[in-house]
């Protein structure tokens, strides 16, 4: 619904209360169930649910307001067909389904859904004459043929008479504010919401604060023609050896992919005005043209920065949104920090001096990073149902669209699904165990002091184990980055990546190196304080229950079991 030819369509709703039944055994759709079907992802923001009853009515051949299953089929078999927006529009406005459409039947249904508040169409214009005949009397039927051409040219013929509408006085000029209101009229379905609230800005392109006709015109064209912008840049960028280009790097890249100029230079102005808005440098990268190409950018392109990640969760989710994806953490959490700790002490155990109770810092650092390998059993689930739980988030305030539950996202993913990223979880929960624990037991050490004779306090314990994390947590970033990325689901306008250097050279090239420090302070502000406090409970856990497994108790057991090789031992 949402291409060139069904723009005449967007202000259009058909709305019924029928509700699905079954008739002699045989189920029929009601409207909402048809929507469902062919659009069961829709947001609903930019051509509204009640606009795609339009559809039903097409497919609706008994006009009962049910759809049989094949009612259903035949009507998929024409949205199947090349032309098949073209011929749903022409099914719409041929009431009686002679094969031809009269001057009175495009009137009345173009008259009859557009919204009150719209800019009145003037049917006398010479435009339409054009195609019907001048004379009253004479004025012919449009065979589909000829509605197409005429349905293609329709929009740029509203824009005229808008243009002409809001410029009163006859400059050649209209506000920022009516050239908005222009455009949402005829493209809103069209543009991202990025572009949508920029829009005023084009006044900014030269000199002046109002807007000239040929702007709104290469705008308009800039639009029909997004497909090309994007198969253009994506090709100049790929060609590019830092992932960016320029103005004319585009132009050229243009030139040489279409026979004829497509763009001129106020297009190519338009375009990279509203994709640089957020970097003035004039060189673009495909970071920055998502914003103009994608209708619903998403993920990694929503949130500017950890603070307007956390504004907009509360805005559009409310405070409950923080805590999105904590049921698989709470179930998860305590194997994974017990796999991690306790493999952690068995290894500074086994290779600890027993005469010094040193440990070189290499095997500290091995001890660690062991410990952090084998969590990632438990941590890699977590961690992608984690994130694609809270992913869900950017489309929470479109309440029509379906949350997924975390057993509907385990299913669809299957067993093997749920460690898709693993190698990247590897490469940051190794070194971020290694870099952590390492630390952790030299500020105890080094800085407070702890040996066989004192014991660090509660406050000295969370201390330590809250500084530890920061360095550990904003090192690891990189790779954390890397693998939010593979685990994501991929929606249109988001860069896909088939493994961990993959991703880095995509997102080096595109995002540049900034990027792989994103939520880093996010990260330590986590971080921090959660392995303060598991360390601190941990360790005082261990001074308190008659059971200890302290380095020293997991000696005992290795010893044990390297001695004798049997557990008789540790009965």
């Amino acid at each position: 619904t949402s291409n060139e030819g069904l723009n005449t369509l967007a202000n259009i709703g058909i709305t019924t209360t029928a509700r699905a039944v079954e008739i002699d055994g045989q189920k029929y759709m009601n409207q909402d169930d048809f929507v469902s079907a062919i659009a069961p992802e829709e947001d609903y923001k930019k051509i509204q649910k009640e606009q795609f009853g339009i559809l039903f009515r097409i497919a609706d051949n008994g006009k009962k307001g049910l759809i049989s299953f094949q009612d259903f089929v035949i009507f998929e078999n024409l949205l199947s067909k090349p032309d098949a927006e073209y011929e749903i529009a022409f099914r719409l406005f041929d009431v009686e389904g002679k094969g031809k459409i009269t001057i009175e039947q495009f009137k009345n249904i173009l008259s009859s859904n557009v919204t009150p508040d719209s800019i009145p169409f003037d049917f006398d214009c010479d435009w339409l004459k054009l195609y019907v005949g001048r004379a009253p009397e004479k004025k012919h039927e449009l065979a589909y043929e000829e509605f197409t051409q005429l349905l293609k040219g329709l929009q740029a013929e509203r824009l005229r008479q808008e243009f002409k509408f809001y410029d009163k006085e006859g400059i050649g000029y209209i506000t920022p504010d009516n050239f908005k209101k222009i455009i949402l009229s005829i493209a809103r379905h069209k543009i991202s919401d990025y572009v949508i609230e920029n829009l005023p800005t084009l006044c900014n392109l030269y000199a002046g604060n109002k807007i000239n006709y040929a702007s709104i015109v290469a705008f308009h064209n800039v639009v029909r023609q997004m497909d090309m912008v994007e198969r253009i840049v994506h090709k100049a960028i790929s060609e590019s050896g830092d992932g960016k280009i320029t103005k004319n790097d585009f132009l050229n890249t243009a030139s040489r992919e279409t026979r004829f100029s497509l763009f001129t230079p106020l297009e190519a102005d338009i375009i990279f005005h509203f994709a640089g808005l957020g970097n003035p440098s004039g060189r673009l990268s495909r970071h920055d043209f998502a914003q103009l190409l994608d209708p619903k950018v998403v993920g990694e392109l929503l949130y500017r920065n950890s603070i307007d990640c956390f504004r907009k969760v509360i805005h559009n989710e409310g405070l409950l949104g923080l805590y999105s994806g904590l049921g698989p953490q709470l179930v998860g959490v305590a194997p994974e920090k017990a796999i991690k700790l306790t493999v952690n002490d068995f290894f500074r155990a086994r290779f600890k001096n027993k005469e010094t109770g040193a440990i070189p810092i290499f095997y500290e650092i091995l001890s660690g990073g062991i410990a952090g390998g084998c969590q990632v059993i438990f941590t890699n689930p977590l961690e992608i149902v984690k994130i694609r739980l809270q992913i869900q988030g950017e489309v929470a305030k479109n309440v029509d669209i379906p949350r997924k539950s975390a057993l509907n996202i385990i299913k669809d993913l299957g067993l093997f699904g749920l460690y898709r990223g693993a190698s990247a979880c590897l490469l940051r929960d190794i070194p971020f165990s290694g870099i952590y624990f390492t630390t952790y037991a030299h500020i105890k050490k080094d800085i407070f002091g702890e040996g066989p004779n004192k014991k660090c306090g509660i406050v000295e314990l969370l201390i330590a184990g809250a500084v530890a994390g920061m360095p550990a947590a904003y090192l690891t970033t990189p790779a954390d980055v890397i693998k939010t990325r593979l685990q994501v689901e991929v929606r249109k306008g988001q860069t896909g990546y088939s493994g961990i250097f993959d991703a880095y050279r995509k997102i080096l090239r595109e995002e540049g190196l900034k990027a792989f420090f994103k939520g880093g302070p996010a990260r330590v502000f986590r971080s921090s304080p959660q392995f303060g406090t598991t360390l601190m409970v941990y360790e005082l856990l261990q001074r308190w229950l008659p059971w200890s497994s302290s380095e020293e108790q997991v000696g005992k057991v290795v010893s044990a079991v390297t001695d004798t090789g049997d557990l008789g031992h540790l009965k």
